[in-house]
């Protein structure tokens, strides 16, 4: 029987599935380049296709499935710490039962794993903008670019391009660390 899926369209109580459904909803994610490469010309086909029109689809695209994901993820996130919060409940009424206790660390678990999530989101999140923003950014400027490729004003007068890093872009910075050369 399938875990119910709360009205988001992926199921809470099954994190495995939890997990395949975000997976399926990454997909655009994981074709990037791709989709790049079809929707924004190169300088010889430049005049037949609208560059700006169609990275700015493509942005407006990727926005709704951060959103989408965002919003699955929260959900999910929320019913699971009511069901931990029902289940401290319980253990609190009866102390000695170790069927609420295994129950309540089995759904303790989900929740961190969940919370987790989130951060996986942000470095998919963080990874297609770049891209995206390599690829597109002399077609469209999205409002709110990736902040660790905005070049700071000193990086401007020195000619660096090694830009700022966000606070929460350290953490990609230093995850992908090993691939670079660090200084």
């Amino acid at each position: 029987m399938a875990a119910p899926m709360d009205g988001i369209g992926i199921p809470c109580d099954d994190f495995l599935g939890f997990q395949e459904s975000l997976k399926r909803m990454r997909l655009i994610d994981d074709r990037i380049i791709n989709a790049l490469n079809t929707t924004v010309p190169t300088q010889s086909f430049a005049h037949q296709v609208d560059a700006t029109k169609e990275c700015k689809h493509l942005y407006e695209q990727l926005e709704q499935s951060y959103s989408a994901r965002e919003k699955a993820i929260k959900t999910c996130i929320a019913k699971v710490s009511d069901d931990v919060g029902g289940l401290r409940k319980a253990k609190a009424d009866n102390p000695d039962s170790g069927e609420v206790l295994k129950k309540l660390r089995k759904e303790q678990t989900k929740l961190r794993l969940m919370q987790q999530e989130l951060n996986v989101e942000e470095v998919v999140k963080d990874r297609t903008l770049k891209v995206f923003y390599e690829r597109c950014r002399n077609a469209y400027r999205p409002p709110t670019g990736p902040s660790s490729l905005t070049p700071t004003d000193d990086d401007r007068t020195t000619g660096s391009t090694s830009g700022t890093l966000a606070p929460d872009s350290a953490v990609i910075f230093v995850k992908t660390c090993d691939v670079l050369v660090c200084l």
